[in-house]
């Protein structure tokens, strides 16, 4: 089987683990930046050119779209789904979680625990806003944020009020969130690949930073999960269509609250933190899935 990685970052530790996974496993592994493929659209035959040669023969497809430019990955992986060809994210499903927005509610629609999280347009709102997710201290959060980037912890009111006033004033888009304290600048990540847990770590931030992305300089350390909370888990992914993804959850006074979910986890902190081949796990899927579309 020919297996495209699409990857900005091919040197990196997950696109490398993901290559040389396939690779042990007999198929061609090809890495694809997707901002330099050029999709064409036409009636009955869409196609993708790749440096000047047209893309042919591959049987899959593994997405690895950073935030920046969900937009254009999105579509390139579109373009594979119209070719016929399987993708182990899909592009709706990648668009969906990347709007953290759209992803709470589809959270919450599904019953599943999140954090209390308030989303306004006008800065007239702000005291509401502050009051309606249980008062200070607030997370105030970009929505297009990633690895930590993009996440302020608001202790005073006064403080808040003057974030989210700048960013609303510039149209930016963010979420107001309470700040979970229980969970004391941790979170549990959990990976799941086709509907099932193949690992999951407890993240601590670094010292005095309330986040605990280890991109951010953060430790983790294996955790095992009840059947309840790998059940919670699942059910995150499963509705928000993702094949692959990393569920991010707080530990709060009502029990474990999802965070976040993200459909491009990196695979190095798992797999060291855990021992487990989550890579591998990865090709397993797309071998089981290879003639679906």
């Amino acid at each position: 089987m020919k297996i495209a990685i699409l990857s900005r970052s091919p040197k990196s530790y997950s696109t490398g683990r993901l290559v040389e996974a396939g690779i042990a496993r007999g198929h061609e592994i090809v890495v694809l930046d997707h901002l330099q493929c050029v999709l064409v659209i036409e009636q009955g035959r869409p196609h993708i050119y790749y440096k000047n040669k047209e893309v042919t023969g591959v049987d899959a497809v593994i997405p690895r779209i950073g935030a920046s430019v969900t937009f254009y990955g999105a579509a390139v992986v579109r373009q594979f789904e119209m070719m016929k060809i399987f993708t182990a994210v899909e592009s709706q499903a990648l668009v969906r979680s990347r709007d953290k927005l759209r992803c709470l509610q589809l959270l919450a629609k599904a019953g599943i625990p999140i954090p209390k999280s308030a989303f306004a347009y006008s800065p007239k709102n702000v005291d509401d806003v502050i009051d309606q997710v249980g008062g200070i201290p607030v997370i105030i959060k970009l929505l297009e944020g990633t690895q930590g980037l993009g996440v302020i912890l608001a202790e005073t009111r006064i403080s808040a009020k003057s974030v989210i006033e700048a960013f609303l004033d510039v149209e930016v888009n963010i979420l107001v969130q309470e700040f979970v304290k229980e969970a004391e600048g941790a979170d549990v990540r959990v990976f799941v690949v086709d509907g099932q847990v193949v690992g999951a770590m407890r993240r601590k931030g670094a010292e005095g930073d309330f986040r605990s992305n280890l991109h951010r300089g953060g430790t983790s350390e294996v955790v095992k999960l009840t059947a309840t909370e790998k059940a919670m888990a699942v059910k995150s992914v499963r509705h928000l269509g993702l094949g692959i993804a990393g569920v991010d959850m707080l530990q709060s006074k009502r029990g474990y609250v999802v965070n976040e979910i993200n459909s491009s986890p990196g695979l190095e902190g798992i797999e060291k933190a855990t021992g487990n081949d989550i890579a591998g796990k990865i090709i397993e899927y797309v071998e089981r899935n290879e003639h679906t579309n």
